[in-house]
């Protein structure tokens, strides 16, 4: 059995002390959480594939990220296996396109997508997308996002968190757990938020907007 060195037990122990009697209780990071369902972000060609020369996405609903928001636009994700219908696009616009799926949905569809962080698309699952007024056939592109955790650079500092470090988070409740592997996104826009997908908020009991907290191991 591991234990802490006598040291800082010691230390802990006094500082746990001196926080007890100045009334001061140790900060925590509390955090917002984000569900995402299905989505797909699009180039500007395959938008106009997808729904024809000249469109544009019209703004449905913003999501807390600055900048980005739901669009009316719906297509449908074509595979081997089957279909899902309905699935949003997210705007703005991007470079690349990029679908990103829940492994439930990867069974429906029979792709074999990886868990990725939003743009690591290398040797990911292609996909066929269908929309209104034609399809693109997506080489690659269909991720089961990455859980990751944005975060402004000065909140990242008070916390002594980096970009792309992993960290874990407790949730708390009756399905409530420990979340490992969340990996930490700086961004100098950033809100605060924790973005997982819907199997993993239903697997914590976890809804829109209720808070969970970053968990270090106490020794």
């Amino acid at each position: 059995m591991n234990h802490c060195p006598q040291a800082l037990t010691l230390t802990r122990q006094i500082m746990q002390e001196l926080s007890a009697t100045a009334g001061i209780q140790p900060t925590r990071l509390a955090i917002p959480v984000g569900i995402s369902n299905h989505h797909l972000h699009l180039s500007l060609a395959d938008m106009e594939t997808l729904f024809g020369y000249g469109a544009t996405l019209t703004r449905m609903k913003a999501v807390k990220q600055p900048g980005q928001f739901a669009a009316d636009q719906t297509v449908t994700l074509h595979g081997p296996k089957g279909d899902i219908a309905g699935v949003r696009v997210l705007g703005p616009l991007r470079t690349t396109t990029q679908i990103e799926i829940s492994i439930a949905d990867s069974f429906v569809l029979g792709v074999k997508a990886p868990v990725r962080m939003s743009g690591e698309l290398q040797e990911s699952a292609g996909i066929e997308i269908l929309g209104p007024r034609g399809r693109v056939q997506a080489k690659r592109g269909t991720i089961v996002a990455w859980r990751h955790l944005h975060i402004s650079p000065q909140q990242a500092a008070q916390h002594k968190l980096s970009d792309g470090m992993e960290i874990d988070i407790e949730a708390a409740g009756p399905r409530g757990g420990i979340m490992r592997h969340v990996r930490v996104r700086v961004s100098e826009d950033a809100v605060l938020e924790l973005h997982i997908d819907r199997e993993e908020a239903n697997g914590f009991g976890l809804h829109n907007g209720d808070i969970v907290h970053r968990w270090q191991q106490a020794c």
